[in-house]
């Protein structure tokens, strides 16, 4: 719902946030739905079916109903539901949507928000309309970001490999002379090599190669200049066999030679 204005937003009557009574139930209509609904689950334990899809749902369970739904409930008498629900309808076509069911990792954001919404009814604030037409079009935002995030599994996944990789660029870089093979750092990484190289390049910014050369120059300019070596004695230091080698590379990634850096 990005592509119409907060204006466009028609806020209906039927709104509230409630403890469910033991006995509650959300019984399936004859007629699906005429307009959208916010459904948000603040705790408590349950089922709901949404056409014909039943789903497990507790603690950050949101859904967005949509005008031709069917939807049917039932809760934990011992686990009661709490829930959030919000009718209102859109008075311009609308084709970016958000997804009709998450589950949230972060909840304070959102239910912030849930909240100003029936308080500004409830206490009769002035121009609670207006502002609820744009807490409307903030929780479709955030609903719209939710649904393009990565799940919690892949976040976790990712934010592993991301740990693993800066783990070796450090382990490069701390060990600078050593003649480190792609192989190798991909076995200790627990990744193809072939993945490995693609994914160290996305998360450090080169190619592993690269890296390790980089690194081996920043190191001999240190050595150069702070440590009372030579250029021969660096280059040895460093694994060059080659001293002529180590210069031509040398200057290529500084633009001097290793000689003007003493």
């Amino acid at each position: 719902m990005l592509d119409v204005p907060s204006s466009s937003f028609v806020l209906l009557s039927y709104f509230a946030k409630i403890s469910c009574e033991p006995a509650w139930k959300w019984a399936r209509r004859e007629k699906p739905m005429a307009n959208y609904d916010l459904f948000y689950v603040w705790s408590g334990e349950g089922e709901l079916e949404l056409n014909g899809t039943v789903y497990e749902i507790g603690a950050g369970s949101c859904f967005l109903f949509r005008p031709g739904d069917y939807t049917s409930a039932t809760h934990n008498p011992q686990k009661p539901l709490v829930l959030t629900y919000i009718h209102f309808d859109v008075s311009e076509p609308t084709s970016y949507i958000p997804n009709r069911y998450r589950v949230f990792d972060e909840t304070v954001d959102f239910e912030y928000l849930l909240s100003r919404y029936v308080r500004l009814f409830l206490v009769k604030t002035f121009a609670a309309e207006e502002e609820a037409k744009l807490l409307l079009k903030q929780m479709m935002i955030h609903l719209l970001r939710t649904d393009q995030e990565p799940s919690s599994i892949e976040k976790r996944g990712s934010n592993q490999l991301t740990e693993v990789i800066h783990e070796i660029a450090n382990y490069i870089r701390q060990h600078p002379g050593v003649p480190h093979r792609v192989e190798d750092l991909a076995k200790r990484a627990q990744l193809s090599p072939r993945y490995f190289s693609i994914k160290f390049k996305e998360y450090i910014g080169q190619s592993v190669q690269s890296y390790m050369i980089s690194t081996r120059i920043d190191r001999a300019q240190h050595l150069l200049a702070h440590a009372g070596m030579n250029v021969t004695e660096v280059a040895d230091a460093l694994g060059y066999r080659d001293i002529f080698f180590f210069s031509r590379q040398f200057k290529q990634y500084t633009g001097r030679n290793p000689s003007e850096i003493r």
